[in-house]
């Protein structure tokens, strides 16, 4: 009999360890291979600002899932196929960006879970159903169990409802996003203080109902994280990574003077 791949990222939450990642934009599954060899729970593929397509998130996917990797995909905001695809794609989660309402949160739960919690809908033939493989009612199932809905807090508006989101069953993490949320109080340099007001409330709010608290993060600031209550936290970028390590390089060489040598 078959079943569906298990989430590393669940399996290392629901365990009380922190769940660490590392987002992708660049488009070649050879990242994401390389930041699973590393040891990452989970690679971020992003469809929201990142001109990525399903099939960039079909290669990460089959690519991580060699080492027991995580996929997870922020989808554009659309129409419900938007949400779905990478699931069918076997990405183990999807991320919902700027989540504005308790209403919206419903609908999202709606279509990322199958009966009895939402009524999303179902195939079974792609690689998350291993084609067919797995029994109808498993995959509705084992997919309710072992892949996440993830929503985003990064702005203002969905605050006075924060109490009744992370309630709401069917939503498995709740994901602070401090950069739009500092532009929508209007403090994009990031100084004030209610940023990190509302990371603690988000983290204590989520925790508080049951629900897993993810953010972005750094080596640097890792463990007041986790004093937080997050235990999903990204903390660093390809982009990132390769252009920190390409500007030292190039400085350390550019405008020798090969008289000098």
């Amino acid at each position: 009999m078959y079943h569906m791949r298990k989430s590393r990222v669940l399996r290392q939450m629901r365990a009380g360890k922190v769940a660490t990642c590392v987002k992708l934009n660049l488009s070649d599954p050879r990242a994401a291979e390389i930041a699973a060899m590393c040891g990452f729970d989970c690679v971020w593929i992003d469809l929201e600002h990142v001109p990525n397509s399903m099939a960039c998130v079909e290669g990460a996917v089959r690519a991580a899932k060699n080492y027991d990797t995580d996929v997870l995909t922020r989808v554009s905001k659309g129409c419900y196929s938007d949400i779905c695809r990478p699931l069918e794609a076997d990405s183990s989660g999807v991320m919902v960006p700027h989540l504005m309402s308790l209403e919206e949160a419903k609908k999202i739960v709606y279509f990322t879970k199958f009966h009895p919690v939402g009524r999303r809908p179902i195939d079974g033939g792609n690689a998350d159903g291993k084609y067919c493989l797995v029994n109808a009612l498993d995959y509705m199932r084992e997919a309710n169990e072992e892949r996440f809905t993830v929503v985003q807090i990064e702005d203002p508006e969905p605050l006075g409802e924060l109490e009744e989101i992370c309630a709401l069953p069917g939503l498995d993490m709740i994901f602070f996003g401090p950069a739009d949320f500092s532009q929508g109080i209007g403090s994009p340099d990031g100084s004030s203080p209610e940023i990190d007001r509302v990371r603690r409330l988000v983290a204590a709010t989520a925790r508080k109902h049951g629900k897993f608290a993810g953010t972005v993060g750094s080596a640097a600031n890792f463990d007041s994280l986790v004093e937080m209550g997050y235990t999903f936290i990204n903390v660093s970028s390809d982009v990132g990574a390769l252009t920190r390590v390409f500007s030292e390089n190039a400085k350390s060489v550019s405008g020798r003077d090969i008289a000098k040598l």
